[in-house]
């Protein structure tokens, strides 16, 4: 692993702002920009840094013609920044008309830190040990129905795993959902909402709600849907006379108060759920399904997991396998892009830009770096043999203050079910060319889903 060359970042006063440049822009007419960021933000980014360099702008939705970096020093000093300095673009993302302006997700300031203060106990430490039985049952009860020899998608096999883990975490579900329960109906709402996010006619409905602060069309009628069963699970758990004595996820937060002793409004409830629900089991299951989507391409890396995994050394095991989802989610990054917006003039190397404005941070154009990471393209597991991830140049759950509350939770699920598939499982690609990333509102996901092909399943 290398090092990027040196690039001065960080807020500066406004006669040193106007010293220096504004980054180049991308001269495209701005719908143009939007339709291909949201739709090849791959093609979008590597074009931009390929005729701009590491820095360059942009025409799109978010007010201020949004800026996109890739050195890890411009990265550090906005995951650092005071956070009145450099707040999340979260409140801003095409995430808000879903999960709404209450959730952890889109809040910023002291709001963010209250909730994520509340929230973070559940997904670190112990917690995670007392999921990791649970994960490896709900692997085993998914790969045993898996038929062999016939093409199957992993993305939405993988969603069945981690929406079970995810629910049990915040609703305190022991074992598999009973059905007529508000949590089962909650579910299945959830997995229709994913399966109908990948369609063509979602994907236009996204674009119509960039920017508002509701949700119009048919994610309007889709949410309604979602938000019946929400309200269901909300009202019974009110009502349970154990409330008070659970330890999961939503009865700590019907039991938490603001400094002004407010409990938490049923709106505020549904926003907080929907997060963790879905951002909690989806990103999770597709990066799985990403790493088996390179794991059948590369036969090398596919063989040394499977051998350390079948041969007997646990340290080794854990090893290889640690290293395996570190370079898939380094090459296929889930979400790969993040923001805060500067309130202050901000230098970027060379350049600088004025206060309020979008400053976003490419985690595809920075994992692709080939002076940290040579051959950058190539997906090599043993690159991180002897290595650990860089705060600042391996970013899947981005950074700071605004880093991923469920990255410790996301991290077990994948160790757990890897090794559960490489140990059980031999697959193959379903067709030999690498699938291609579509995006899903934040998310890069796999375009088939990861077809894969089970040639033998052990007991």
């Amino acid at each position: 692993m290398g090092e990027a060359p040196p690039s001065p970042a960080g807020p500066i006063d406004g006669a040193e702002a106007a010293a220096l440049p504004l980054p180049p822009m991308i001269q495209l007419p701005r719908a143009l920009q939007v339709l291909r960021f949201n739709q090849r933000q791959i093609d979008f980014v590597f074009g931009g840094r390929r005729r701009h360099g590491e820095v360059f702008r942009m025409r799109g939705i978010v007010p201020g013609d949004p800026v996109i970096t890739s050195h890890p020093d411009h990265v550090q000093s906005l995951f650092t920044a005071k956070p009145d300095q450099a707040p999340s673009l979260t409140g801003e993302s095409p995430l808000r008309p879903i999960v709404g302006p209450n959730s952890v997700l889109t809040a910023i300031g002291p709001r963010h830190m209250r909730q994520r203060k509340l929230l973070l106990p559940p997904f670190h430490g112990e917690a995670i040990e007392r999921y990791e039985q649970m994960i490896s049952d709900a692997a085993e009860r998914e790969i045993a129905t898996w038929p062999v020899g016939e093409p199957i998608a992993l993305a939405p096999r993988m969603q069945a795993i981690t929406l079970d883990v995810i629910m049990a975490g915040i609703f305190g579900i022991d074992g598999e959902l009973k059905r007529g329960t508000p949590e089962h109906g909650l579910r299945r709402a959830i997995k229709g909402l994913v399966q109908a996010s990948t369609w063509k006619t979602a994907q236009l409905a996204e674009l119509m709600n960039i920017g508002r602060e509701e949700p119009v069309g048919i994610t309007k009628a889709g949410l309604e849907l979602l938000d019946r069963p929400t309200y269901a699970v909300i009202a019974a758990r009110r009502a349970a006379a154990d409330v008070e004595e659970r330890q999961d996820i939503l009865s700590l937060l019907l039991r938490a108060r603001t400094e002004d002793g407010e409990a938490l409004t049923d709106h505020e409830l549904r926003d907080e759920l929907l997060t963790l629900v879905l951002a909690g089991h989806e990103t999770t299951a597709n990066s799985l399904a990403w790493t088996w989507e390179r794991l059948v391409r590369t036969p090398a890396a596919y063989e040394r997991l499977r051998d350390a995994v079948r041969g007997g050394d646990a340290e080794l095991s854990a090893t290889v396998v640690e290293q395996t989802i570190t370079e898939a989610m380094r090459s296929r990054p889930v979400i790969p892009i993040i923001g805060r917006r500067v309130k202050v003039p901000w230098r970027l190397g060379e350049y600088a830009v004025p206060a309020d404005t979008p400053v976003t941070m490419s985690i595809l154009l920075i994992h692709h770096r080939e002076d940290v990471y040579p051959d950058p393209f190539a997906f090599r597991p043993e690159r991180w043999e002897g290595h650990k991830p860089g705060t600042y140049t391996w970013i899947p759950f981005g950074g700071g203050i605004r880093r991923c509350l469920g990255a410790a939770l996301a991290m077990a699920e994948q160790r757990v079910v890897l090794e559960a598939m490489a140990r059980r499982l031999d697959l193959a690609a379903d067709v030999p060319e690498p699938e291609r990333a579509v995006h899903r509102n934040v998310t890069m996901i796999p375009a088939r889903g990861a077809r894969v092909v089970v040639l033998s399943r052990a007991a």
